[in-house]
C-alpha cells in the first residue's frame, strides 16, 4: 500500500511530458502557453502526452520560477460601446488560459492627463506588461518611444502602427476602402462618412480608405457629407441628423464603428426614412450590436476579441522573457466585408430626393 501511495504522490513533470512526446520541455511549454507557433503534428503529440500522463501545469511552480505571478495591465475607456466589452473579453480569456493576472484601469477616453496617470499607476503597481488599445497608445506615442515606460507595451486594434509598440490589428485603411468600394459597386455616388474624432488613430486610417475608394472610382469626396463624431451611439445620432436632415442627403452612409452606424439607422427611422430603401448604412467592427439591430447591419468584420486575446498573449510572452526586448512588431489579421440587410442599390426615390 505504501508503495502505491508513493507512486500516486509523484507529480508528472513537464520533462516527463517532453520525453513521452519526444520533444523538448521548451516545446511543451510553448504548446501549453500558446506563445510560439509549432507544427500541428508536434502540437498534437504534446497534447496526447498530456492526456496520457494526466499532466496538470503547476501554476504555483510557474509563479515561483518567475519569482511572482505575471501581471498584465489593461487600460479601458469608461464609454460603454461595443469595442470596450470585446477587448475586455479577449484579455480575460488570455490571462485565464495562461495563468496571468489582469489589472484594469478605466478612464475617460478624452482625458489625456487621466490616461497618463492611469498608465503610471499600473506601472507603479508592478505590472510586467501593458495592453493599451489604440486610442491610449496613440495618446502616449511620444512616451512609448525608446525605452518607453520600462515594460513591454502591446496595442490591440490601434488603427495605425505606433513606433515602439507591438501592434495586433487589421489594415483599417484597406478595410474602409473595400467597404466604400462595396457601396460604390451597388451604385451609390453620394456617400456620407461619419469620421472618428482626431484623438483616435482611425480618424486618419479609415477616412484614408474611404477617400482612396473614391479616387479609384474617379469620384470626389464631398466634404459636406463628412461628419466627425465620438464613437458612441448618442454622439452618432447628432452626426446622423446632420447628414440625413438635408434635401440632398447621401444615398449611403459609412460609419467608423457599429455604434454610430446603429445611430444612423435609428435617426433614419426617426426622420421617416427606410433602411436600405431610402439610405444604405454600413458600419465597422461587426460587434454584437450588428446582429441585434433591425435591419441587420452591413459592416467590416474586425475580430476585436480575438485581436485583444492575441495582444494579451503577446504581452504575457514578453513579460515572461524579460531578458529579451525584441523590436516592436506588427501582426496584421484578416478582416472581412459582411453584407447584411442595411445595404442595397439606391432606389429611384433615394436618387431623386
Amino acid at each position: 500500500m505504501a508503495r502505491a501511495s508513493r507512486k500516486k504522490s509523484q507529480a508528472v513533470t513537464i520533462d516527463a511530458v517532453a520525453r513521452h512526446a519526444g520533444v523538448s520541455a521548451m516545446t511543451v511549454s510553448n504548446v501549453l502557453n500558446n506563445v510560439k507557433p509549432v507544427r500541428e503534428a508536434t502540437r498534437q503529440a504534446v497534447l496526447e502526452a498530456v492526456r496520457e500522463l494526466n499532466y496538470t501545469p503547476n501554476l504555483a511552480a510557474k509563479s515561483l520560477a518567475s519569482a511572482e505571478m505575471t501581471r498584465v495591465g489593461l487600460l479601458l475607456g469608461r464609454d460603454e460601446f461595443s469595442f470596450v466589452s470585446s477587448v475586455l473579453g479577449g484579455a480575460v480569456e488570455a490571462t485565464t488560459d495562461l495563468g496571468a493576472q489582469l489589472l484594469i484601469r478605466r478612464v475617460g477616453i478624452a482625458d489625456r492627463v487621466a490616461v497618463a496617470e492611469a498608465v503610471e499607476s499600473l506601472v507603479k503597481s508592478g505590472v510586467h506588461a501593458l495592453v493599451l488599445p489604440g486610442l491610449f497608445a496613440g495618446f502616449l506615442h511620444e512616451e512609448l518611444k525608446g525605452e518607453g515606460l520600462g515594460v513591454p507595451v502591446v496595442s490591440p486594434s490601434p488603427g495605425l502602427s505606433i513606433e515602439g509598440v507591438h501592434c495586433v490589428r487589421i489594415c483599417d485603411e484597406t478595410a474602409a476602402r473595400e467597404m466604400t468600394e462595396h457601396l460604390i459597386a451597388l451604385g451609390h455616388r453620394r456617400i456620407g462618412f461619419i469620421r472618428a474624432e482626431k484623438l483616435h488613430l482611425v480618424h486618419w486610417s479609415r477616412f484614408s480608405g474611404f477617400a482612396a475608394a473614391h479616387e479609384r472610382a474617379g469620384l470626389e469626396v464631398d466634404a459636406s457629407l463628412v461628419a466627425t463624431s465620438a464613437l458612441s451611439f448618442s454622439h452618432g445620432l447628432e452626426a446622423a441628423r446632420k447628414l440625413l436632415d438635408r434635401p440632398d442627403r447621401p444615398t449611403a452612409i459609412f460609419a467608423s464603428n457599429d455604434d454610430t452606424a446603429g445611430a444612423v439607422v435609428a435617426m433614419a427611422h426617426k426622420l421617416g426614412l427606410r433602411v436600405p430603401e431610402n439610405v444604405s448604412v454600413a458600419g465597422f467592427d461587426d460587434s454584437p450590436l450588428a446582429v441585434r439591430m433591425l435591419p441587420l447591419l452591413t459592416t467590416v468584420r474586425q475580430p476585436v476579441a480575438d485581436i485583444a486575446r492575441r495582444a494579451t498573449e503577446l504581452a504575457i510572452q514578453l513579460a515572461r522573457t524579460p531578458g529579451e526586448r525584441p523590436p516592436a512588431t506588427v501582426e496584421i489579421v484578416p478582416h472581412k466585408i459582411i453584407e447584411r440587410e442595411t445595404s442595397a442599390p439606391p432606389s429611384s426615390f433615394a436618387r431623386s430626393n
